[in-house]
């Protein structure tokens, strides 16, 4: 199938199958997705068949780089500074694809996330280029 013959409405609609995630509105995404495949023919998809598919939503917190040698002397007690500021959002990432920043919350005792903005489709697509 060449990308020549996906529109743009049907490429915002795969990406938010493949991240569900993201809030559409009801109208880019619906329980099909009409497809054209390289012929010119459309075909169109139930994507009901995959939003039971679980995915991994993760939370980073910051990152850093550090020789072997550092790693090897952390022990309990050990503090690893990160390249991130305190009060800034978080990343959110659905299968290791960016989607969104948030906030940590408390909800019942447990973490949870607040998202405060939530990368769009068409960015997610823009950077994969």
């Amino acid at each position: 199938m060449s990308n020549e013959n996906i529109s743009e409405a049907d490429m915002l609609a795969a990406m938010a199958m493949a991240n569900p995630g993201i809030d559409l509105p009801p109208s880019s995404v619906g329980s099909a997705l009409s497809m054209t495949d390289g012929s010119g023919s459309r075909h169109d998809v139930n994507i009901d068949v995959i939003l039971d598919v679980p995915v991994t939503l993760s939370l980073e917190v910051g990152r850093t780089r550090l020789p072997i040698r550092s790693l090897l002397q952390l022990n309990q007690g050990s503090v690893v500074e990160l390249e991130r500021a305190a009060g800034e959002p978080l990343d959110v990432y659905v299968n290791g694809t960016l989607i969104a920043h948030g906030e940590v919350v408390v909800v019942n005792e447990k973490f949870g996330i607040r998202l405060t903005d939530v990368i769009s489709p068409a960015e997610r697509i823009r950077k994969l280029k």
